[in-house]
């Protein structure tokens, strides 16, 4: 079975759906005028200067924060280190790549997610993809937004929501301090409900005080880390381009590695980490309290730009100007490896609590998008049942192993992209007309 569903995992994230990802990314940059590099300074002043008007539940602070609690996660430690270590130092060129016109897929996303939002029976925004499917293409596509739905609770549930976020604090925890992921989860999973219990504006309060806090605290890490080998910055500047398209891979236990596998790699575990196209952001955003789909697609394409540009790019070159890539690591231990390089011990130690909330803050962030996807499919009175299903899922968490599962959520998180980048497409030229009402104001 586990080879079975790894077949199909790598079929579904094979060149026709990075293809469709980067593809929508290069359309909606040009038709938008790279929107990306022209408007980024405006986008990034949004981020603490935006009017908050309008209807909303949080602010549109606390949406990017949500936002970014989901997508800064893992993947930006350990899919980095993933990446280069399966193609080389040219996957994070890649992951550049996919990361700049993913900057303009997250834009699409955030304009569309204020222009089809509505409200549920419980008085709350409710946004996202499969509104913006059904109120933007029209009742007759109903069947792609259920399919975006389930596939978002799917994720939310088995995959990226808590198991393997779950995984990765007990695993860090058992590590450092020797406590039981038996002890942990429990724990893990009554911190959850009480949090995740409040709705957006618990998770949103939370979300808030703790991404800006870790990012910087992890930012700052690896720049010491940087100053400390500033010699080959420029040199391994050089090495990641040259190996983007000479597909030179890491040396353990690699006798080479293709062009394809260098851009399969960066590509696929940068759209994992910044989740550009996927279509959680826009559940996120669609919360968010303004009247202009605009702002907040500026404010949402800052999201990528953050993950991508600037944490996963100082995951990624921490790893090359220290050698460590070329070492026998590979995942966490590998970026743990080149931490502690620079800082020791104390490096393992602060990788292991950076871990810890980058996984955390997923947990909640991706608690909030299975809940509308959930509420989508069934109403509003099974938010409480949803509820109550996940944290029992991060309590199990803590002792599930099952690789399997791990697969399934890579399926499901590569198929809920599908219906998502339909709509982007089909719905172009709404986003195109918003952005010029809006700049020619």
């Amino acid at each position: 079975m586990y080879k079975i569903l790894s077949q199909l995992d790598s079929f579904v994230w094979g060149p026709p759906l990075l293809v469709l990802l980067v593809g929508t990314g290069i359309y909606l940059s040009v038709r938008l005028g790279l929107l990306q590099i022209l408007k980024l300074p405006k986008a990034i002043k949004l981020i603490f200067k935006a009017d908050n008007k309008g209807q909303g539940d949080i602010s549109s602070f606390a949406a990017l924060a949500t936002a970014l609690a989901a997508t800064v996660g893992t993947g930006n430690i350990v899919g980095v280190a993933t990446a280069i270590k399966l193609g080389g130092p040219g996957a994070l060129f890649w992951m550049w790549v996919a990361a700049f016109f993913g900057m303009a897929t997250k834009y699409a996303e955030g304009v569309l997610a204020i222009k089809y939002r509505t409200k549920d029976a419980n008085g709350e925004i409710a946004g996202g993809p499969m509104y913006y499917i059904l109120n933007g293409m029209g009742k007759r596509w109903r069947p792609l937004a259920v399919a975006f739905s389930i596939f978002g609770v799917m994720v939310a549930l088995f995959g990226s929501g808590t198991f393997t976020q779950v995984n990765s604090i007990t695993e860090s925890l058992n590590n450092a301090v020797g406590l039981s992921p038996k002890v942990i989860s429990p724990i893990l999973a009554i911190i959850v409900a009480i949090i995740i219990f409040g709705g957006i504006q618990s998770i949103s309060k939370v979300s808030e005080k703790i991404v800006p806090f870790m990012a910087t605290i992890y930012i700052l890490a690896a720049l010491i880390i940087l100053a400390f080998n500033w010699k080959f910055i420029i040199p391994s500047i050089l090495l990641i381009i040259k190996s983007a398209f000479s597909g030179q891979a890491a040396t353990g236990g690699f006798l080479g590695a293709t062009t394809m596998v260098a851009i399969q790699a960066g590509i696929a575990r940068g759209v994992f980490s910044n989740e550009s196209g996927l279509g959680s952001a826009p559940i996120a955003a669609a919360a968010a309290k303004t009247e202009e789909p605009v702002e907040q697609g500026l404010v949402s394409m800052t999201g990528t730009f953050i993950d991508t540009i600037i944490i996963c790019s100082l995951t990624g070159l921490t790893i090359i100007v220290t050698g460590s890539w070329s070492s026998n690591l590979n995942g966490a231990t590998l970026t743990q490896s080149a931490f502690a390089t620079v800082f020791g011990q104390f490096g393992t130690y602060a990788l292991t609590v950076s871990l810890i909330l980058f996984a955390f803050t997923t947990i909640l962030g991706w608690g909030y998008y299975g809940e509308r996807c959930f509420e989508f499919l069934f109403g509003t009175p099974a938010i409480t049942i949803y509820r109550l299903i996940f944290v029992a899922m991060v309590a199990l968490g803590g002792f599930l192993k099952l690789e399997v599962i791990w697969v399934i959520a890579d399926i499901v998180n590569g198929l809920m992209a599908i219906p998502n980048l339909v709509a982007l497409l089909a719905l172009s030229p709404v986003i195109i007309k918003e952005t010029r009402r809006y700049f020619s104001k």
